[in-house]
This record gives structure tokens, C-alpha cells and sequence, in this order.
């Protein structure tokens, strides 16, 4: 096994952008051995930075003190303390966020520059955990190999490895959630691209971070905050990188036509990190990351074989493999719905929901009892002001088998989701419960 140096970045290049202030890798090192240094010994550290550049910081420091680094995009007090009673010993790194188990304050108290550090690939960085839309959030530890793998080679994928041609990456995803850890931590770690410190919540945060950014601005988000950007007229995006859920044709069309930007899209999940991407007004296919590989598993199934990850990872979705090794998705596994000899995916009426026009959000609901009651029918939840829900209904009618179409459509002010877009196993199950005590009613 080999080493790898924690950052492969000269000491005077951009790493990071904090407002108008540009941060050097050697004064990112000087930063990172400062808040080593006020570390505690402990086994785990929960990296609760909203800042991005205070995140980076504070998990190089975990790096260089040994710790392994837990990330979770949820901060609140519930999570703290189920991570801690899961993992004994552990502290927080926080900056200004609520910590109820004991934290140590993340911040840039470097002097001059500091000293690159090298790490075994075997090394457990860091332990990501999965959103909770298919069940509990569960644990996958990160091989400091692998993710450095897949840094190199999704920096390669988007052309952001050419020193003479850097870029900015500007992130509304939270580095803590293992796709926004890998674009906007790792990356800037291992190419020549500098992170934007944030915030960027609001499209107009987004709008100025762009306007700012010298030379290309990379803006790394989610189908949803797509949506919103697009519709607060945000622009000056050299590139657009989605993730995290499906993301409609209709949706990165409308991105491309309104940003003046190519729109990608990443495919990943937390126990292999990204593996493969695409132009999604291109087509429905998938070109995997150089060095990665799909395997058949019988049917649908397959598994990736992914650099720095010490075997196959099942993947949560059925594909089609074409003999040119592109993939195409079906569905995942557990949202596949069958009714009157027929089949589709719950993702991909989703999809077709949220094209509708005036619909700004919405999710179909299985009954528990689909397949087994023959009066059992799908649902769907709509965020659609002005929309009607036999509207809704007549839209879908015109693109979804009849046996798919829900009953009832309930029109809601939001849906519950969290800081990625997602809506949790819990949440959908407390969603479909409440409908299921209307009809009783």
C-alpha cells in the first residue's frame, strides 16, 4: 500500500474564495495546522461547518491528528447525539452551528504557510452516511485511496484539471453530504479549482458568488435548486453539475437556455461516491469514470467495481448495459411499483409530475397493499399553486398509463425535504400514513 499526499496543490495556487479574499494552499496548510493543534485527542470528529472553507479546514485538521471524520448533512441536536452514542468519543467541529455533545470551534488562525502531510490510501478518512430515503441513514466508510480516486478522475470528467485553465466551484449542496464532500472538498483538494466559501442558499447569494468568481464558475447543485435558480434568473454559470435525484430533460433544457451552460449530471451514491455522468439533454445513457466498472449481477442488477474500494458495491438501481459499457437506469430496486401486468418507477413518475407545468414540487405514494389490493391506487402529493388537482391529473394522463395515475392528487404548500432535496423513508411513510387516515375519515 502507498502513500498519498494529502493536498496536490502548489503552496501559492488558489484553493479557496472567501468573499472577494483568495486563500493559498500554503496559507489552507498553515489554517489546517492550527486547528490541528486545539484538537483533543479523539477517535471520530462530526464536521458540522456551514462555511465550506471552514469545513475543508476542519477535516484536514481531523486528517492530520488521525481522526476519522463523520459526515452527515443533518446538524440537528437528535443527530449529534445518535452519531455520538454510535460512535463513543467523538467531538464536533462547528462554527457558529448549535453542538449539544463536546465541540471544538472551527476557524482560519493560520500564519504563513504550513507543511503537506502524507496518508496511507488504506486509511479511513472519513465515514459517509447515506440520506435516509430508502431506510435509516447507514454508515460506508471512505478509503482516503478512493477518494482520491474519484476526485481525479471526476476533475478529468468536467475538464478541471488543466492548471492553466482553473476554475471556481461554487456548491449549494452541503459539504457534509457525500456528493457535495466529493465536488466541493476532495476536488479542490487533488485539481486546480478554488471552493467559495458560501453561503450559498438563496438564489441571490448564488448570483453574487457567480458574479464574483474570476474565470470559469463551476455551480455544483441539486434538481430542486436547479429549479430555483433558474426561476430567480440566476446566470453566469460556465457549467452546471446536478446530482441527487433525477434530473428531468425538460428541467436541464430550460437550465442550459436560461444559464448559458452545459448542465451534468453526476451518477453516485454514498457507498461508492460518484462513478459516472452525462449530458442529460444528450440522452438517458451513462458514461462511467475512467477506472470504473459495471459488473451484471443476473436480471437488472449489477455492481460497480470502483479504484480504492476493496470490492464490488451492488448498485440501489436496476440498468441496462450497452455493449458500449454506457448504462442506462430503469429504476431503483425498491421503487419499482407493478400494477395490471405493468411496471414503472416511482422516480420516473416523479419526473413526469414535477414537468407539469405550474408544478413547482411533487411525489407519488405506493400503498403498502399496491400489488396485493386490486382498490388500492397511487397518490400523489403536489406543491402547485393555481394548479387544480383534476388539472394535474389530465396532464398526467396524457404521458402515464392509466393504472399509474394517482388517486387522490393533494395539493400541499411543501413537501418535507431535506437540505439535498430528499424526502426520508420516515417522512414518506408519516406522508402516507396521513392519507390513509383521510380515506378512513
Amino acid at each position: 500500500m502507498a502513500d498519498i499526499p494529502f493536498l496536490n496543490r502548489a503552496p501559492g495556487e488558489i484553493l479557496a474564495r472567501r468573499g472577494a479574499r483568495p486563500v493559498t494552499a500554503g496559507e489552507y496548510l498553515a489554517d489546517v495546522a492550527a486547528l490541528a493543534a486545539r484538537l483533543p485527542g479523539a477517535p471520530y470528529a462530526l464536521n458540522l461547518c456551514e462555511d465550506r472553507y471552514l469545513a475543508l479546514v476542519a477535516f484536514g485538521a481531523a486528517l492530520a491528528r488521525g481522526v476519522v471524520t463523520l459526515l452527515s448533512a443533518d446538524r440537528s441536536p437528535h443527530r449529534q447525539r445518535e452519531l455520538l452514542a454510535r460512535y463513543p468519543g467523538t467531538i464536533a467541529l462547528a462554527d457558529g452551528v448549535e453542538t449539544v455533545i463536546p465541540a471544538v470551534t472551527a476557524g482560519a488562525w493560520g500564519r504563513g504557510g504550513g507543511e503537506n502531510f502524507d496518508l496511507p490510501e488504506e486509511r479511513v478518512a472519513a465515514i459517509g452516511f447515506t440520506s435516509g430515503s430508502t431506510g435509516e441513514p447507514a454508515a460506508h466508510a471512505k478509503p482516503w485511496g478512493a477518494l482520491v480516486a474519484a476526485a481525479r478522475s471526476a476533475a478529468a470528467r468536467f475538464g478541471l484539471d488543466d492548471p492553466e485553465d482553473g476554475a471556481t466551484v461554487i456548491g449549494t449542496v452541503p459539504a457534509q453530504h457525500m456528493y457535495g464532500f466529493e465536488t466541493t472538498v476532495m476536488l479542490p483538494l487533488r485539481a486546480p479549482v478554488a471552493v467559495h466559501s458560501g453561503p450559498h442558499f438563496y438564489p441571490v447569494e448564488v448570483a453574487e458568488a457567480l458574479a464574483a468568481a474570476p474565470g470559469r464558475r463551476v455551480l455544483v447543485t441539486t434538481p430542486l435548486q436547479l429549479r430555483a435558480l433558474v426561476a430567480g434568473g440566476v446566470s453566469g454559470a460556465s457549467a452546471v453539475i446536478s446530482a441527487t435525484a433525477p434530473l428531468s430533460p425538460a428541467l436541464a433544457a430550460e437550465a442550459e437556455a436560461r444559464l448559458g451552460a452545459p448542465v451534468l449530471e453526476i451518477y453516485g451514491a454514498t457507498e461508492m461516491g460518484s462513478i459516472a455522468s452525462r449530458r442529460t439533454i444528450k440522452g438517458e445513457g451513462w458514461t462511467l469514470y475512467d477506472g470504473v466498472a459495471l459488473r451484471a449481477e443476473g436480471g437488472e442488477e449489477a455492481a460497480a467495481l470502483v479504484p480504492g474500494l476493496p470490492g464490488p458495491v451492488p448498485l440501489s438501481d436496476l440498468v441496462e448495459i450497452g455493449a458500449d459499457g454506457r448504462f442506462r437506469l430503469i429504476g431503483r430496486r425498491g421503487d419499482m411499483v407493478k400494477r395490471g401486468g405493468k411496471r414503472a418507477s416511482l422516480a420516473g413518475l416523479n419526473r413526469v409530475l414535477t414537468e407539469i407545468e405550474g408544478v413547482q414540487d411533487g411525489v407519488f405514494i405506493a400503498p403498502e397493499d399496491l400489488e396485493a389490493n386490486p382498490a388500492a391506487r397511487l397518490a400523489a402529493l403536489v406543491v402547485a399553486p393555481g394548479r387544480t388537482p383534476a388539472e394535474i391529473v389530465a396532464a398526467l394522463r396524457e404521458r402515464v398509463e392509466a393504472v399509474f395515475l394517482p388517486r387522490p392528487v393533494v395539493l400541499v404548500e411543501r413537501l418535507p425535504r431535506n437540505a439535498v432535496g430528499k424526502i426520508t423513508r420516515r417522512s414518506l411513510e408519516a406522508l402516507r400514513d396521513t392519507l390513509a387516515d383521510g380515506r378512513d375519515g
